[in-house]
C-alpha cells in the first residue's frame, strides 16, 4: 500500500451537526493515529513558551496557564480515545506502526507527554501546589522518557528492516521519533535540582547530557537525507510540506537543552566541566540558532509558495507550532544568557508567530474535529511523501 499524510477532506453528507462527515460516530476512534498526539504539543510549547519570555506582559501568565490546562485536559481526552482505539480497532492501531508514514508520529506521544508535564511544573505549580505538580511532572517525564527512547530505537528498526522506502521518501517526520531524548534533556534540566544532592543529581544530569547526544547525532543523520530530497525531488504534495518545519524542533530544542543544562552543571559537575558546560549552552547555542533561523527562512518560503498554488489542512499544520515553539524557548534561553537585545526581541517576535500559527491550527482542528472528517481517512487527497510498504 502506499503511506499518505491524511488531509481534511469535506465530503458532503446532507446531515447537519457534530460529526455529519461520518457515517457513523463511533468511527471517531477508527483511525485514530498517534499524529493526533502533535495538537498536544502544539498547544503545551505555547504555555511553556510564554514562561520563558525574557519580558513579561500583563496577563500573560494567567494565559498561558489556561493554555496549559486546556493541553492537559487534550492530552487526557486523546490518551483515554486511544485507549478505545486499541481496544477496538487492534489491527488498524498495529498497521500504523507499519506505515512508512504513519510509524514517524509515534514520537508525538512520548513528546506530549512531556510537553504538559513540564507545563505542569512551570504552570500548574499555582493551581494545584508544587508536591503535586512535582509528581505529575516526575510521572510524565519518566514514562515519556522510557517511550521515546523506545521510539528512538524501534521507528528506526522497522525503517531499516520492513519499511519499504522509495529514493524520495525522506521527509520531516523521520525526525519524529529521535526528538523525544531532547525533549527529555530539556525537559529534564527542570528537574534536576529537585533531586538530592550528590549522586543522585549527578546521574539526572549526565543521563539528561547523554539524551541530548542521542538526538543531536540521530538529526545529524537524518537531516542530510531531508535536504537531498528536497535538492534532487523537491517538496513533493502539498500536504507534507509543513513536515519541513519539524526541522526546527531537534534545532530550538538542543539550544534549549544545553542552556537549561547548564545551569545546575555549574554545582552538580566537578571543576572545571561546570564552566564547560556553561560555554557550551552558549556557543553551541549561537551557532545552532543560526541555522535554525536560516531553515526557518526556507520553511517559511517553501510554505508560502505551496500554499499560493493550495495546501489543504491536515494534522501536519501543527508542525507549524511546536517546532516553532522550541525555537523560541531556545532563544529565550541565549536571551537570559547574552542580554542581547537581539534575542529578547527576537524571542517575542517569534513567539508572536506562534501564538498566529497556533490559533489558525487550533481552530482548523477544531473545526474538522466537530464535522468529523479529520477522523477519516483522506478522500483523494494528495500522497504524502511516496512510500512503499
Amino acid at each position: 500500500m502506499t503511506g499518505t499524510i491524511r488531509a481534511d477532506s469535506t465530503v458532503p453528507t446532507g446531515r447537519l451537526g457534530a460529526l455529519r462527515e461520518l457515517d457513523h460516530p463511533g468511527r471517531v476512534f477508527a483511525h485514530l493515529g498517534p499524529n493526533w498526539f502533535a495538537s498536544v504539543m502544539g498547544t503545551g510549547i505555547v504555555a511553556n513558551a510564554a514562561v520563558t519570555l525574557p519580558v513579561g506582559f500583563a496577563g500573560l501568565r494567567a494565559a498561558a496557564t489556561v493554555v496549559w490546562a486546556l493541553g492537559a485536559l487534550l492530552l487526557l481526552v486523546l490518551t483515554v480515545a486511544w485507549v478505545v482505539h486499541w481496544t477496538r480497532h487492534p489491527d488498524t492501531a498495529r498497521g500504523h506502526a507499519h506505515d512508512p508514514v504513519m510509524a514517524q508520529f509515534w514520537g508525538a506521544p512520548p513528546m506530549a507527554l512531556m510537553t504538559v508535564g513540564a507545563g505542569t511544573l512551570l504552570l500548574g505549580e499555582q493551581w494545584i501546589g508544587l508536591g503535586p505538580a512535582l509528581a505529575v511532572d516526575w510521572v510524565l517525564w519518566s514514562s515519556g522518557t522510557a517511550l521515546g527512547l523506545f521510539t528512538t530505537a524501534w521507528i528506526p528498526y522497522r525503517m531499516m528492516t520492513t519499511h519499504r522506502l522509495a529514493r524520495d521518501s525522506a521527509f520531516g517526520g523521520w525526525l519524529m521519533p529521535v526528538v523525544p531524548p531532547m525533549v527529555s534533556a530539556a525537559n529534564g534540566a527542570l528537574l534536576v535540582e529537585h533531586l538530592p544532592a550528590g549522586q543522585p543529581r549527578l546521574t539526572m544530569l549526565v543521563g539528561c547530557y547523554a539524551m541530548f547526544g542521542i538526538s543531536l547525532f540521530a538529526t545529524l543523520f537524518v537531516v542530510p537525507q531531508l535536504w537531498h530530497r528536497l535538492v534532487h525531488h523537491k517538496t513533493g504534495s502539498a500536504a507534507s510540506v509543513p513536515t519541513v518545519w519539524i526541522v526546527l524542533g531537534p534545532l530550538g530544542q538542543s539550544v534549549t537543552a544545553v542552556n537549561l543544562l547548564a545551569r545546575p552543571a555549574g554545582s552538580v559537575l566537578p571543576a572545571p566541566y561546570g564552566e564547560a558546560a556553561d560555554a557550551l549552552g552558549l556557543f553551541y547555542g549561537v551557532c545552532a540558532w543560526g541555522f535554525a533561523v536560516v531553515w526557518l527562512a526556507l520553511a517559511a518560503a517553501l510554505t508560502v509558495r505551496t500554499a499560493r498554488v493550495g495546501m489543504p489542512f491536515a494534522l501536519t499544520w501543527w508542525s507549524f507550532t511546536f517546532p516553532l515553539g522550541t525555537v523560541v524557548t531556545g532563544t529565550s534561553a541565549l536571551a537570559t544568557r547574552t542580554h542581547s537585545v537581539l534575542f529578547v526581541v527576537a524571542a517575542v517576535v517569534l513567539y508572536l508567530g506562534l501564538v498566529l500559527a497556533w490559533t489558525t491550527v487550533a481552530a482548523r482542528t477544531a473545526r474538522g474535529s466537530y464535522r468529523g472528517g479529520l477522523f477519516e481517512p483522506a478522500r483523494g487527497a494528495p500522497a504524502g511523501p511516496r512510500v512503499s510498504c
